[in-house]
Order: C-alpha cells, then sequence, then structure tokens
C-alpha cells in the first residue's frame, strides 16, 4: 500500500470513528442497574457508578488525553456524571444527555449529586417523608439539580443546590442514582 492511500485509508477510518461517536443520541437516558460485576481497571470501583463535575470548567475529551479534541467544556460544578470506564488517570463518562467522551479524574468528585430526571415530563415531588403520602415541600422541574444526602432503594433524601429545601424525592425521578441503589 501506498503511503498516500494509508494516509487517506487511515482518514476514513478517524471519520467513521468520529462520525459514530457524534451521532450517538443526545436524548435523556434514564439509569440502568448498576451491577457489581464490573470493577475500575484503576481503581477496582464499580463501573459504572455516578460521581460530579468538581471543576468550574470542565473539558470532555473524544480521548483519554489532553492531544485529543474537547468535545464539551461543562461550567457547572456539582453536575452528575456517570463512569463508564477507566484508562489512567481518565475516566470515560456520561451526560444526562446521553453524550459520552472522556475527563480527566482531577475534574471529578466523588460527591453525589442528581438532576429530576430530564426524562420527565411532570414535576418531581420533593416530600417531607420518604412516602407518597408525606406532606409536599416543593415540585422539582426536570433538571433541577440536587446532592444526594443518602437513598434507600426506593427514595432519596436530596437538599435543593440552589435554595435551602430538603426532603424525599423518589429514586425512579432522579438521574444520579441506580434503581434500587442504597447508600448513606
Amino acid at each position: 500500500m501506498t503511503y498516500h492511500r494509508r494516509i487517506c485509508a487511515g482518514l476514513c477510518l478517524l471519520f467513521v470513528f468520529l462520525s459514530s461517536a457524534a451521532l450517538a443520541g443526545t436524548m435523556p437516558v434514564k439509569p440502568v442497574a448498576a451491577t457489581a460485576w464490573n470493577k475500575g481497571r484503576e481503581t477496582g470501583l464499580p463501573i459504572p457508578r455516578f460521581v460530579s463535575i468538581k471543576a468550574h470548567k470542565a473539558r470532555m475529551r473524544v480521548g483519554p488525553s489532553t492531544i485529543y479534541a474537547t468535545k464539551w467544556i461543562y461550567m457547572k460544578p456539582g453536575l452528575p456524571m456517570e463512569i463508564i470506564d477507566e484508562y489512567g488517570h481518565w475516566r470515560q463518562v456520561r451526560d444526562d444527555t446521553g453524550v459520552t467522551g472522556w475527563m480527566h479524574t482531577a475534574l471529578l468528585s466523588g460527591t453525589r449529586t442528581a438532576v429530576v430526571a430530564p426524562w420527565l415530563t411532570k414535576n418531581a415531588m420533593l416530600r417531607a417523608d420518604p412516602m407518597s403520602s408525606g406532606t409536599l415541600i416543593a415540585e422539582l422541574q426536570p433538571r433541577v439539580m440536587v446532592s444526594l444526602l443518602s437513598c434507600t432503594g426506593s427514595w432519596c433524601k436530596v437538599a435543593v443546590r440552589e435554595h435551602s429545601a430538603k426532603g424525599y424525592v423518589r429514586q425512579d425521578r432522579l438521574w444520579g442514582a441506580y434503581p434500587g441503589e442504597m447508600f448513606q
């Protein structure tokens, strides 16, 4: 194969790879149940798992290095991300719209946050107690960001990040906690 044909073949493969990544859906994605079977090759922590953005300016790249192009720049600390793979000091992450890319570990935090499910057509109810009959504190619109304080597997105790409101939201109304996941 001549030099120019190899270059053309390589560029075609790169184009196909980047095109398929760009065509990946940007529709809101419901979380799937995490399995304890997969462990990160770098940390040994479960894959997938949720984390949040720590930095005020976090670049999502198309590959696990600064030599790769920036795909997105996130400007909101606390946004939840789902880690789906690990490579060195880089984590492949997915946001609540389904966009995937790579972020350096320095940009991420283990602090648990969530957004009210972007796939909802109605508001989520923030209640005083973890039950459907609990006193209604507020209605939270889709994509409102909350801090996760604990989850029982069906309800999560949350704090609304932009206000002082605290209460319980049904776990299936949040992107940032897996169905049935429990933690304190």
